[in-house]
């Protein structure tokens, strides 16, 4: 009997969270109580542990989006009340933790399948960005995808104006929710994503203050986000990739290092890496 692959198991995985989920979600709506809708994602959250249970929080997400037509206002606030759970209630990697995840993914869908929740969405999302723990800022970037994935163009809009404000944890928040390639896969979208990226990478070349949290985790993420953007728009992204290269600046060129050795990049233009980290070891 051939085995089911990887993904087809996930997929199972992710519908099978889903049929819980739904029960425990209108539970909560019907009541007007989380607790048990909480107790579930928190005891299925596979936390303390290196990876928290992304299959339920996609799946959650999901159902909060399928039934969102139905109860928006009901789910807007039980979704963002989920999101208020703080740091110190909620530490990283306790289970506790689980649960603004989820709420911050969920707003997300619900920004995207709601037209009237989709200014409250991103404002909220912002908002979270900077958050102490690392798991909520992946919330937001995953809470970011929903949103492009249906008002592309809108999201990015707003996505320039956080990089206009020089904020590290913004500015990696909108890089690594632009990195992903389903969503850059028109050449419009690819130029959209390279575009951010120009403008983040500027944003970094004028900072100053290089020692802080916030700019180690920018730095981290820029170190896979650009070759995510150079595959999508590859002509365009190679000429910002030798621009960055040429740059004085070391951060910038440790982020075009970082990027080189990624494999969507390495096999893809074996010849181009190899000329450009030629072009960083000479200068």
């Amino acid at each position: 009997m051939r085995q089911p692959t990887r993904k087809a198991a996930l997929v199972g995985k992710r519908e099978a969270y889903r049929i819980e989920v739904a029960r425990h979600l209108q539970t909560a709506l019907s009541s007007g109580d989380s607790l048990l809708l909480v107790d579930y994602l928190c005891s299925h959250s596979n936390l303390p542990g290196p990876r928290g249970n992304l299959e339920l929080a996609w799946a959650f997400a999901d159902e909060v989006g399928e039934v969102a037509s139905a109860r928006p206002d009901e789910l807007w606030r039980l979704c963002n009340a989920l999101t208020t759970v703080t740091a110190a209630e909620a530490p990283v990697n306790d289970p506790r933790e689980f649960s603004p995840f989820c709420g911050t993914v969920a707003l997300g869908a619900l920004g995207s399948v709601v037209p009237g929740f989709w200014n409250e969405a991103i404002g909220r999302l912002r908002e979270l960005a900077g958050d102490s723990r690392w798991r909520l800022r992946e919330a937001v970037c995953m809470g970011l995808q929903r949103l492009l994935a249906t008002e592309f163009q809108q999201t990015v809009a707003v996505l320039g104006q956080w990089v206009a404000t020089g904020d590290p944890y913004k500015l990696r928040a909108a890089a690594a929710a632009m990195a992903e390639p389903v969503l850059l896969r028109d050449p419009t979208s690819g130029e959209a994503g390279l575009r951010l990226h120009r403008g983040i990478l500027a944003e970094v070349e004028q900072m100053v203050e290089r020692r802080s949290e916030a700019f180690r985790v920018l730095r981290q993420g820029l170190g896979y986000t650009v070759s995510v953007v150079v595959q999508a728009s590859p002509e365009e992204g190679w000429l910002f990739l030798e621009q960055l290269a040429a740059s004085g600046d070391r951060d910038v060129r440790w982020i075009v290092r970082q990027n080189l050795t990624k494999n969507r990049l390495a096999s893809r233009f074996p010849e181009r890496v190899l000329a450009l980290q030629r072009q960083l070891d000479v200068s």
